[in-house]
C-alpha cells in the first residue's frame, strides 16, 4: 500500500464527517447511530438522503451544496477514494454531508425503518456476471425498502446500456411505479439542476461520446420481489474499464 494512501486512511481517522464502524458494530447487530443520524450528526430533522457506492463523493458533495435543506450520507467501501469526498465537504463546510466506510449488505442494521428519504446510484458497477452483486437488483432493493420512506425515490444514473435495461426490467415485472426514464440524459429534456453535477468519470464517459442513463422510481407497495428472467446483451465494460484507468491513471 503506498504512503499516499496510508495517509489518506490515516487521516480519515480524524474527520468528523466520517464514520467507519466495524465488523462487530454491524453484523447482526444495530449500529449505535442507528435511527439517530439527524439528532447525533446532523442535528436537524432534515430528510436524508444516501448515495449508495459513493466512490469519490464527487454526488454526495455536490447534492449538499445544491440542497442545504437536506441532509447527505455518502457510502462507499474505499476509504482512499472516499476521502476525497470527506476532505471536500470538510473544507467546504457542509455540515449536512457525511460519509460512511461500510459494505451496503449491512444497511439494515445502520439505519432504521423510514429513515431515509432518498436513495442516489450513480455509475456503479453493472456487475454483469452476477446479479446479486447488482446495487439496483431485487435483493438491494429489498434492502433499500426496509429503510426507505414508502414515499422515498431512488435514483439511478448510468454509462452502462446493460444496467440501464436491466433496471428497467426489474422496474416493470415488480411493478415498480417510475417517474423518469431515459436512456439520453443530456438531451432528453429532464430540466433539474442535478444535471449540474457531473463526476470526473462521468465527464470521461461523456467526451467519449457515450450516453448517460437515468431512472427515477419508487418501492412503495412492494412486498415481494421477482429476478427477471430476460438475456440482457452485455456492454464492452471491461475494456472501458481498462480504457478509464489509462485516462484517468497516467
Amino acid at each position: 500500500m503506498g504512503k499516499n494512501k496510508l495517509a489518506k486512511f490515516a487521516e480519515m481517522e480524524t474527520l468528523e464527517n466520517v464514520f467507519q464502524p466495524t465488523h462487530e458494530e454491524v453484523f447482526r447487530t444495530e449500529y449505535a447511530l442507528r435511527g439517530k443520524w439527524n439528532e447525533t450528526v446532523f442535528g436537524n430533522d432534515h430528510p436524508i438522503v444516501l448515495e449508495v457506492g459513493c466512490g469519490k463523493g464527487e454526488y454526495t458533495v455536490g447534492l449538499a451544496r445544491l440542497y442545504p435543506e437536506k441532509n447527505f450520507i455518502g457510502l462507499d467501501i474505499k476509504g482512499a477514494r472516499m476521502w476525497t469526498g470527506a476532505k471536500a465537504a470538510q473544507e467546504q463546510q457542509l455540515k449536512n454531508a457525511a460519509f460512511l466506510r461500510t459494505h451496503a449488505e449491512v444497511l439494515e442494521s445502520i439505519f432504521a425503518t423510514d429513515e431515509i428519504s432518498e436513495i442516489w446510484i450513480t455509475f456503479p458497477d453493472p456487475q454483469m456476471a452476477k446479479a446479486r452483486k447488482r446495487l439496483t437488483g431485487t435483493r438491494f432493493l429489498a434492502l433499500y425498502r426496509k429503510i426507505l420512506k414508502p414515499e422515498g425515490l431512488i435514483h439511478l444514473k448510468t454509462d452502462s446500456p446493460f444496467l440501464y435495461r436491466y433496471t428497467d426490467e426489474v422496474i416493470r415485472v415488480n411493478h415498480l411505479p417510475y417517474f423518469v426514464d431515459t436512456d439520453d440524459l443530456y438531451h432528453s429534456g429532464y430540466n433539474d439542476k442535478i444535471l449540474d453535477i457531473k463526476t470526473f468519470y462521468e465527464q470521461q464517459w461523456l467526451t467519449r461520446g457515450k450516453t448517460i442513463k437515468y431512472l427515477q422510481f419508487a418501492l412503495e407497495h412492494a412486498t415481494e420481489w421477482i429476478e427477471p428472467d430476460i438475456e440482457l446483451e452485455k456492454d464492452d465494460y471491461h475494456s472501458e474499464a481498462r480504457f478509464m484507468n489509462k485516462k484517468v491513471n497516467p
